[in-house]
């Protein structure tokens, strides 16, 4: 299952709302510049994203009325985004403002976020780092440039196209170590993803654009009132988060000395199970407490609830329904430059276990474990393939053939927290509760954050008996991700 990795970083959460204006330094338009980039077609999605084209427009229109010298790019590839950048860096100047802002998808990958163009070729974690922009190494530079204010708003944190490729995938954004005199700000929390609306806008650009507008306000001020708008607007379903290290203030518009009053704060939360998680880098988190003890008499407790397991996929019970699907999928462009590869070359084993990647990820479970078969036949020592082949034959309720194959890839690769996650799947499904949660353990122990594990060991300690405790892991895991439960139920565990 997907590696969702969370770095240490220290950063400040700008949450205080200043009661008096400061006195707002002049940085005249040839001091201010900003790249604003909208991707949106990306050949490996179903279908292009709505949002991003008309957010680049309206976020570039209004930062030009700001005073910004803007350049604007609409589905950048990776050379487009190289030049954008390189053109951005050689205007610095000294102490200019500069402003970046990116709408997308973005990815997480060793602990850090990627912007990435519409070209991206992204298959293996490496890929990630070989054509992804990442965003520390993007403010580095501009930093080195002599840049006094850096800004960077980054709305990327959807589900992607490209997670289930490799199976080792942290999901949403990671936070940011950035240099001195750095705001940066996400549409949603870290390690988090959002859904578009459905709408020609995205919802945190309309309430950014509501706050820029607003003359006299500091920068972290606009991006404050912009979090708590989104945060209103979504009913706390998206909480942006932001991190501030600046060392002077800004302002998108000075105005008139006369501050406008400040939004009133978030009625707190009212007190349930699971405590809001926090939206600024904190340490991964610690073990839960054991649930106080009533020294009062208790009722017996309910019998504990059945993990309830669904019958494998249509696609692979009826015969008729894989030639449909085997049809479907042939006129995919990937598949079929990858079926291209391979009618030159049988035994490319990438270009097998690739295919076996996109089958996977379109729910043909059975065509998927086939090139993982000729994956592993051509290398017995694949252990991503093994993993992913445990995986696939979980789905479709191969339960004794899946463990042989996670057992295998732990044996190749002891520890490895990808099998270990996918072992404890194969053990929910089994029924066999305490295995599946010694196994989602020893995954969180090496990654606390891995959310897949979280939610599974709560469904296994729901199953054997300790309600309250599953309920906190599972509620913690949704908070995480909110897609966590649908993405159980397109395994067979609800």
């Amino acid at each position: 299952m997907r590696l969702r990795l969370l770095l240490l970083v220290t950063s400040i959460l700008s949450v205080a709302i200043f009661s008096v204006a400061p006195v707002v330094p002049c940085f005249a338009a040839a001091d201010r510049f900003a790249l604003v980039i909208g991707n949106a077609k990306y050949p490996d999605a179903d279908a292009p994203l709505k949002e991003p084209i008309n957010d680049a427009r309206d976020v570039a229109d209004e930062l030009k009325r700001d005073g910004f010298n803007v350049e604007v790019g609409e589905n950048m590839t990776g050379d487009a985004m190289h030049r954008a950048f390189d053109k951005l860096y050689g205007r610095i100047k000294p102490g200019s403002v500069v402003l970046i802002f990116f709408s997308g998808f973005g990815v997480q990958s060793g602990r850090q976020s990627y912007m990435i163009p519409v070209d991206a070729q992204i298959w293996t974690e490496p890929d990630v780092r070989r054509d992804g922009f990442g965003l520390e190494s993007v403010l580095g530079e501009i930093n080195n440039r002599g840049a006094g204010v850096k800004i960077a708003l980054i709305d990327a944190s959807r589900r992607n196209p490209f997670e289930r490729r490799f199976r080792s995938f942290s999901a949403g954004l990671a936070p940011v170590i950035a240099p001195n005199g750095t705001l940066v700000m996400y549409s949603a929390a870290l390690s988090s993803v959002i859904s578009d609306n459905g709408g020609d806008h995205s919802l945190f650009v309309q309430e950014l654009l509501k706050e820029i507008r607003v003359p006299d306000l500091m920068a972290e001020e606009t991006l404050n009132r912009t979090r708590l708008g989104v945060t209103r607007a979504s009913r706390s379903e998206q909480v942006p988060w932001i991190s501030s290290s600046l060392a002077e203030d800004f302002s998108f518009i000075p105005g008139t000395g006369n501050r406008p009053p400040s939004p009133q704060p978030l009625p707190a939360p009212a007190p349930g199970p699971v405590a809001n998680l926090p939206q600024s880098p904190s340490p991964a988190p610690a073990p839960l407490p054991p649930p106080r003890v009533d020294p009062l008499p208790l009722p017996p407790p309910p019998p504990p609830p059945k993990v309830e397991i669904l019958p494998p996929p249509a696609a692979d019970q009826s015969t008729d329904k894989k030639d449909e699907t085997v049809l479907a999928l042939a006129d995919d462009p990937t598949i079929k430059s990858l079926t291209a590869k391979l009618a030159e070359n049988p035994d490319d084993q990438n270009a097998l276990y690739r295919r076996g990647q996109v089958y996977a990820s379109k729910g043909a479970y059975s065509l998927a474990i086939r090139d993982f078969d000729d994956t592993i036949r051509l290398n017995p020592k694949d252990v991503e393939a093994y993993n992913n082949r445990c995986w696939a034959r979980t789905v479709i309720g191969d339960l004794q053939a899946a463990l042989k194959d996670c057992n295998e890839a732990l044996r190749l690769r002891p520890n490895f927290v990808d099998a270990l996650d996918s072992r404890g799947l194969v053990n929910l499904k089994s029924g066999l509760a305490k295995n599946a949660i010694a196994d989602f353990d020893a995954a969180l122990k090496i990654n606390p954050r891995l959310t897949s594990s979280l939610y599974g060991r709560g469904l296994a300690k729901q199953r054997n008996g300790s309600i309250s405790e599953g309920e906190l892991d599972i509620n913690n895991a949704k908070a995480m991700d909110p897609n966590i439960v649908k993405e159980f139920a397109s395994y067979g565990v609800r």
